[in-house]
């Protein structure tokens, strides 16, 4: 519940902007701050926060995290103008963020180690649901109410999900390790600098003041990652990274939301103004995505508990690649079902990859580093999603005559980059040897 509080939170917000820009009086460009602020205050305070959950336990970050969503919901729906609005949002980023960043690390204590893939694929279940559910769920509420509800319906929902998380998370292990201010202070520079430069280039307002905050954000991760290398008990978790299995599978992860982002972001705009679909048309298009994964979870979840990630996730990778090149080369004046169904060999293919995949960045790690593990989980889809939207944005405003079959085209190159990424674990002894 926890879970899909925060990414349904998220997803819904995107559907009411243009009534949440009407009422609070803020221009377009300036009220999408509305959905940056909580994206990139989340993507900031993961691995800080899962750090804090070794230190305090994972379940307490949790019941913290709940507390503050639902708070900063409250604030939220009493905003008046952006400013208030986008403190809300970045209060709601720092609580999903909470809930996220130990999300996965609570899994792995819950589940047995043989249905440790179940369990992953549940959460993935989830995921998938609250994006699917997210534009519904908004165009209901704003059909019956203002965009003020779509924040007040959490204070009811994170209430029971603070009671069940209260009488029913397990207690799990902690470690005495002192919180790295300066480490978390670099972080919050380096992945601010990139995720503010690169939006601020992407969106053709580049210039000076882009190109250098994405040089002191990449300086920063440089310092970040010298310190790293020095301390014990790094916040960037540079000790698992060192390891080939884990890194394998980070990258693996982190270019299947890349790829997929190129195509969930410029695909509407390729039924739209290419292949001329309307907007109800193209909602039950696009929906043979999410409607995919949430139908093939239970199956791969089984798979991800019997066979490793180098073969699953690297299958997946390939099918996923498959996919978009299939949509790339779709025929001028194609049917709804002949776009659908390719749709749904991509999305079988994504979903066959985050289980196993995830399931091997836990098993990677030992358990004392389970939180680091499990906030850079969730770091690789953030940054998988916020650079695969730079680089859409950055393809949608150069490439021509056809922007969008080119996007399509690099979801494909890069899946079958990650396909090459998690083949690698095959010849690999640490990609294999802690996955079962």
């Amino acid at each position: 519940m926890a879970v899909l509080l925060s990414v349904l939170d998220y997803a819904v917000v995107n559907i009411a902007m243009p009534e949440i820009a009407r009422d609070i009086h803020a221009t377009a460009s300036a009220s999408i701050w509305v959905i940056n602020a909580y994206q990139l205050t989340n993507v900031i305070s993961l691995l800080p926060v899962a750090r804090l959950g070794e230190k305090f336990g994972h379940a307490r970050m949790c019941l913290i995290g709940l507390i503050i969503f639902v708070v900063a919901s409250l604030l939220c729906a009493m905003s008046q103008t952006l400013p208030e609005l986008a403190v809300a949002r970045a209060m709601q980023g720092l609580g999903g963020a909470c809930i996220l960043g130990v999300n996965a690390a609570l899994v792995r204590y819950i589940y047995p180690s043989h249905l440790l893939g179940r369990g992953i694929a549940l959460n993935g279940l989830i995921i998938a649901l609250g994006v699917a559910l997210g534009p519904s769920v908004g165009a209901a509420v704003l059909s019956v109410a203002s965009w003020k509800w779509l924040f007040l319906i959490n204070l009811p929902l994170g209430g029971v999900a603070f009671y069940f998380a209260l009488t029913a998370l397990p207690q799990t292990q902690r470690t005495n390790v002192k919180f790295d201010t300066l480490s978390a202070v670099l972080l919050a520079l380096a992945l601010g600098g990139i995720v503010v430069g690169g939006d601020h280039f992407s969106g053709g307002n580049g210039g000076v003041v882009g190109i250098g905050l994405l040089t002191a954000g990449v300086a920063a991760m440089a310092l970040l990652v010298r310190l790293q290398l020095t301390r014990s008990h790094p916040l960037l978790p540079v000790d698992l990274l060192a390891h080939g299995g884990f890194s394998a599978a980070f990258a693996t992860g982190f270019l299947s939301f890349l790829a997929s982002n190129f195509f969930i972001i410029s695909m509407p705009f390729n039924l739209t103004d290419v292949l001329h679909r309307g907007p109800v048309e193209t909602g039950i298009v696009i929906t043979s995505w999410p409607l995919t994964i949430v139908l093939t979870a239970p199956l791969v979840g089984r798979l991800a508990d019997r066979y490793p990630a180098a073969i699953l996730s690297t299958l997946g990778m390939a099918i996923l690649s498959l996919g978009f090149l299939l949509l790339r080369l779709l025929p001028a004046t194609p049917t709804d079902l002949n776009i659908a169904w390719r749709i749904v060999v991509a999305g079988a293919g994504f979903s066959l990859v985050q289980p196993p995949n995830n399931k091997a960045m836990l098993m990677n790690a030992p358990k004392q580093r389970l939180a680091g593990a499990s906030g850079m989980i969730s770091v690789t889809r953030l940054l998988g999603q916020t650079i695969g939207g730079m680089l859409v944005a950055i393809t949608l405003g150069l490439a021509h005559p056809s922007p969008t079959r080119s996007c399509l085209a690099f979801a494909s190159f890069s899946a079958f980059l990650g396909a090459v990424a998690s083949a690698l674990r095959l010849f690999s002894k640490s990609g294999r040897g802690m996955e079962g």
